[in-house]
C-alpha cells in the first residue's frame, strides 16, 4: 500500500508541475501532506516536514546569500569586461553565443559546484541573450547539461556519495570515467551547436528581410553594461576580481561551510563597494526579488523530501524496483543501474539513492561478478537527469536567475539531459570501465 501511494504522490506532484495547474511551490506542499495523510500519518507528519526543512536549511542560506554576492559583483561591474570579451568573440552570432555558454559553462562548472555556475554564467551571459532575443531557455539547458558532466568529478558531490556508500576510493571511481566525460563534453558542444543553429533560423524567421541585425561590436558591449552605470565601482575592479578568487579558492579547498563563506563575502562586498548604510539597504533590497522565490521554494522541497523519506516511502520505492529486477538480467545490473539511476535521483535525492538503493544494486550484481566501481560508475552517468529534479535546490536558483518557469526547463531539457546520460552511459561501456554483461 505505502509503495502504491508513494508512486501514486511522485506521479501526482509531476502531473500538477508540468501541466501548469498549479506552482512548484503549491505542489511541494501540498501533495506530500495529502499523499501522507491518506497513508495513515497525522501529527506524524509534523516532525517529518520540519527535519526535511531543516536538512534544506543550509543550502536555501547558502543560496540566498551566494545570490546577493554575484548580484553586488554584476553591479559592481565586475563581470563588464568578460561581457565586452564574449562580445567581440561571438560577433552577434547566435551560434556563437549559444557554443560560446557551453564552453563557458564547461570551465567555470569544474569546480563542481552547480550554483556557483549558474551564477557567474547567468551573469555573463544573461545580458546578451536578452538584448539578442534568444531563448533563455537554451542557456538553462546547456548549463545544466554542463553541470551534469562536470559534477562527476570527486569533489562535485555525487562520487564521493557513490564511493562512501561502497567503501570505495573517489579516484578509483573517476579516472577512469574521464575518457567518458570527454565524451560528454563533446555532446554538450554538438547540443549547443544544434540549439544555436535553431536560434539563428527562428530569429531569421522574425526578421523582415531574413537576416540578423545585430547592433556592432561597440555598440552591443555599451549597451549590455549600460544598465550597471549608477552603481558600477570600476576602481574597485581588481578588488572584487580578488575577493571573488578567494571566495572560489575557499569554497574549493573547504575552509568554511559554503553558507558561511557566501554570508561572509557578502557583508564584504557590500562594505568594499557601497559603505553607506543607504546603499547597503538600496542594494540588498534590488536584490530581495530574485532571492525570495529560490528561497521559498527550497524550503518547500525540503517538505516534500521529508515526508517521503520520513514515511518510508523512499524505502518502499527501492525495495519494489530492485524486487522487480528479473534474475536473469542478473548479468546485465550495471546497465539496469545506470538506466533506472535516472528516473530514480530524478525523484530522490542523490543521498537516498546512493547510500539506500545503490549497495542493495551493488550486492546483488557482486553475484554476477560485477565489481562495486563498476556499479558506481553506472549509477553516475544519470547526473544530468537528476539535476532537472524538483528536489535539487540549485534547479531553482537556475529557473530564477533565467526567468522561466521550471515545468518549460523540464520540458525543453529533459530529452536532451537523457541523451546525455545514456552518451555517458554508452561510453563507460565502450570503454570497458562499466561492463554491458557478465
Amino acid at each position: 500500500m505505502l509503495t502504491l501511494l508513494a508512486f501514486a504522490m511522485v506521479a501526482s506532484f509531476m502531473t500538477l508541475i508540468m501541466t501548469g495547474r498549479v506552482s512548484a511551490l503549491v505542489a511541494l506542499i501540498v501533495t506530500p501532506v495529502a499523499f501522507g495523510l491518506m497513508a495513515g500519518f497525522g501529527t506524524e507528519l509534523g516532525p517529518m516536514m520540519l527535519e526535511g526543512v531543516r536538512s534544506l536549511a543550509p543550502t536555501g542560506v547558502m543560496l540566498a546569500f551566494a545570490i546577493l554576492y554575484f548580484g553586488l559583483m554584476t553591479d559592481a561591474g565586475l563581470f563588464d569586461p568578460l561581457v565586452r570579451l564574449i562580445v567581440r568573440v561571438v560577433h552577434g552570432d547566435p551560434v556563437r553565443i549559444v557554443v560560446g555558454s557551453a564552453v563557458l559553462a564547461l570551465l567555470v562548472s569544474m569546480d563542481g559546484d552547480g550554483s556557483t555556475t549558474y551564477l557567474i554564467c547567468c551573469s555573463a551571459m544573461i545580458p546578451l541573450y536578452r538584448r539578442m532575443g534568444l531563448n533563455p531557455l537554451v542557456l538553462a539547458c546547456l548549463l545544466m547539461l554542463a553541470c551534469g558532466v562536470t559534477n562527476i568529478t570527486p569533489w562535485g558531490g555525487p562520487t564521493a556519495r557513490a564511493a562512501s556508500a561502497l567503501g570505495l576510493e573517489p579516484a578509483a571511481i573517476f579516472v577512469p570515467m574521464i575518457p567518458a566525460m570527454l565524451v560528454g563534453a563533446a555532446f554538450v558542444l554538438f547540443v549547443a551547436w544544434v540549439l544555436g543553429r535553431g536560434e539563428r533560423r527562428r530569429l531569421q524567421h522574425l526578421s523582415a528581410d531574413g537576416r540578423i541585425h545585430a547592433p556592432g561590436d561597440a555598440e552591443l558591449a555599451e549597451d549590455l553594461v549600460r544598465a550597471n552605470d549608477m552603481t558600477e565601482r570600476p576602481r574597485l575592479i581588481w578588488l572584487n576580481a580578488a575577493l571573488t578568487l578567494g571566495l572560489l579558492a575557499a569554497l574549493v579547498a573547504g575552509l568554511l561551510p559554503l553558507p558561511v563563506l557566501f554570508m561572509i563575502a557578502s557583508a564584504l562586498a557590500l562594505l568594499l563597494n557601497y559603505p553607506s548604510l543607504e546603499a547597503q539597504k538600496a542594494r540588498i533590497a534590488a536584490h530581495a526579488p530574485n532571492i525570495l522565490p529560490v528561497i521559498v521554494l527550497i524550503f518547500a522541497a525540503g517538505i516534500f523530501t521529508g515526508v517521503l523519506n520520513g514515511t518510508g516511502m523512499t524505502q518502499a520505492m527501492a525495495a519494489s524496483v530492485v524486487g522487480a529486477i528479473p534474475p536473469g538480467l542478473g548479468p546485465h545490473m550495471a546497465p539496469i543501474t545506470a538506466l533506472i539511476s535516472m528516473p530514480f535521483t530524478f525523484f530522490i535525492s542523490n543521498d537516498a539513492f546512493f547510500f539506500g538503493i545503490l549497495p542493495i544494486l551493488s550486492q546483488a550484481a557482486g553475484a554476477y561478478g560485477i565489481a562495486p566501481e563498476e556499479m558506481a560508475r553506472a549509477a553516475l552517468t544519470s547526473q544530468a537527469v537528476h539535476l532537472l529534479s524538483p528536489l535539487v535546490p540549485s534547479t531553482y536558483l537556475l529557473v530564477g536567475l533565467v526567468r522561466v518557469e521550471l515545468a518549460q526547463h523540464q520540458r525543453f531539457t529533459l530529452p536532451w539531459a537523457a541523451a546525455l546520460s545514456l552518451v555517458l552511459l554508452a561510453s563507460v561501456i565502450a570503454t570497458g570501465v562499466t561492463p554491458f554483461s557478465r
